[in-house]
């Protein structure tokens, strides 16, 4: 079980607005322009401790520097409670009065990346909030306005007014360059006893499919995080910011040493983001899968290892840079790409316009390719449509899948097709319960279903007979209707 945040007992006020400040820092959003290490004085940097005065040194300096730029975070927000009686009332017809609501509060951490009150948190530490109180290392209070959020990193931001008042920041590493074994400190407010401070080691980076967002590229800790860390500091020994611890992997609701932060360079993206009002992921152009054992058998490899090249896009990165359907992609800029979620971390943490440097195994022979990242397009125009007439459809909400919307989805999507956006109260699918947000309509009476208007032709003429054949997560279903009542699903 994935555990964030903790309740909290306090109450505040705020008011929200969507304009991020200019004084956003330069710096930030610039790799290269925060003090960071070489990357061979940064190998340098790492040996063993070469004597017993070594091993009792201290992490006090480090934390003096960078603990006064990690808040505590408290929200609150009213939700409609349920009274006591409500079953009894509903199934006996008694009209009933609505309980008070009552007032929500959590807890969460969060990271000045401003001195002029910019506080970097998780998006669910803030979701949902009408008010947001910051309390700074030194007991200072900020009301809080939500500036800008993206649920798929998990991220958002915040501003306080300071009115003139500098605040003590922290500045951003380089996460590319972390790796399995750094000792690491996470700072944040676990359980609401206050500012704690706990040490340990990266146990792996560009950790994926762990469940916690949609876009999921974590670095795993086994420094101890609680709950109320989240939207906390996690810092190299260098005295930079390398994540935004997010969540743990626990039974029991406490530490059990496997903990997730987001990479820092995922953050310094999400605040190029919000200078521009939104996130745009690098769009690679092709199609992968992991090479499986049984895969790397086949193709003569000596071990399983690297991702394989399923289709290219006509016109794509992937395509311009001379990439071809078969090829094993086994490194990005020099990283390992174990899986295709490493190599969408890889490619999808470098800004867009960058040229990275794919190595290639096509073959027997070992290639080098450039590949520039580009914004993914739009193409087709996802012409978001409701469905309407008399079919079992009506009332299905559906658009083009192209590029640019997988990309906003933030699933493991085609590129192309029909996709099911919503579905309205009463709509006979939605009684059925089978079709959902997210599906993809793959045919109907056995017309392949390639766009929107494909899909309104093809349903006009359904009224008494249909078969819909579609695919969720992979997995394809069919489902028959006669009318007035015959109906039978099968995947």
């Amino acid at each position: 079980m994935l555990v964030c945040g903790l309740l909290a007992g306090l109450a505040f006020a705020m008011a929200i607005d969507k304009v991020l400040p200019e004084a956003t820092a330069q710096s930030l959003l610039e790799p290269g322009a925060d003090g960071r290490d070489t990357a061979d004085e940064s190998q340098a940097m790492r040996r063993l401790p070469g004597s017993r005065e070594e091993v009792m040194l201290s992490y006090a300096p480090l934390v003096q520097q960078v603990a006064p730029a990690v808040v505590n975070i408290y929200t609150a927000r009213r939700v409609q409670s349920r009274s006591r009686s409500a079953f009894f009332d509903e199934f006996f017809g008694r009209g009933r009065m609505s309980a008070p609501p009552r007032t929500q509060q959590s807890l969460g951490s969060g990271v000045i990346v401003g001195q002029d009150g910019l506080i970097i948190t998780n998006n669910h530490v803030v979701d949902g909030a009408e008010q947001i109180l910051v309390s700074l290392a030194d007991r200072r209070e900020y009301a809080a306005k939500l500036v800008f959020t993206d649920a798929q990193l998990d991220l958002a931001l915040l501003q306080v007014s300071t009115e003139g008042v500098q605040l003590p920041t922290v500045d951003f590493g380089d996460s590319e360059r972390t790796e399995v074994g750094d000792i690491v400190v996470a700072i944040g407010n676990p359980f609401g006893v206050g500012q704690t401070v706990t040490s340990g080691i990266i146990s792996a980076v560009a950790r994926t499919g762990v469940g916690i967002s949609d876009y999921q590229f974590f670095l795993q800790t086994d420094a101890a995080i609680n709950p109320g860390n989240s939207g906390g500091a996690l810092i190299g020994l260098d005295g930079t910011l390398v994540g935004v611890n997010t969540a743990i992997y626990s039974r029991s609701g406490g530490s059990n040493g496997i903990g997730f932060a987001i990479p820092v360079n995922m953050v310094r993206q999400f605040l190029a983001g919000a200078k521009t009002g939104r996130i745009v992921r690098p769009w690679l152009g092709a199609d992968t899968q992991a090479v499986t054992r049984e895969l790397a058998a086949s193709l003569g490899l000596d071990r399983p290892s690297g991702v394989l090249i399923r289709k290219v896009s006509v016109g794509g990165p992937a395509a311009k840079a001379g990439l071809r359907v078969g090829d094993i992609v086994t490194a990005i800029n020099g990283q390992a790409a174990t899986d295709p979620g490493t190599l969408r971390y890889l490619a999808g943490s470098r800004p867009l316009g960058e040229v990275v440097q794919f190595s290639v195994l096509r073959g027997d022979r070992e290639l080098s390719v450039d590949l520039r990242l580009i914004e993914p397009p739009e193409s087709p125009p996802r012409d978001e449509t409701m469905l309407t007439g008399n079919h079992i459809l009506t009332g299905v909400q559906v658009a083009n899948l192209s590029p640019r919307l997988a990309s906003e989805l933030g699933t493991d999507l085609p590129e192309s097709g029909v996709i099911v956006t919503g579905l309205t109260r009463g709509a006979p699918a939605a009684r059925l319960n089978f079709v959902r947000t997210g599906d993809i309509i793959e045919s109907v009476n056995d017309q392949a279903i390639t766009s929107v208007d494909g899909l309104e032709t093809a349903v006009a003429g359904t009224s008494t007979e249909a078969r819909v054949r579609f695919s969720r997560g992979g997995q394809m279903a069919e489902c028959v209707f006669q009318a007035p009542r015959f109906f039978r699903c099968r995947s």
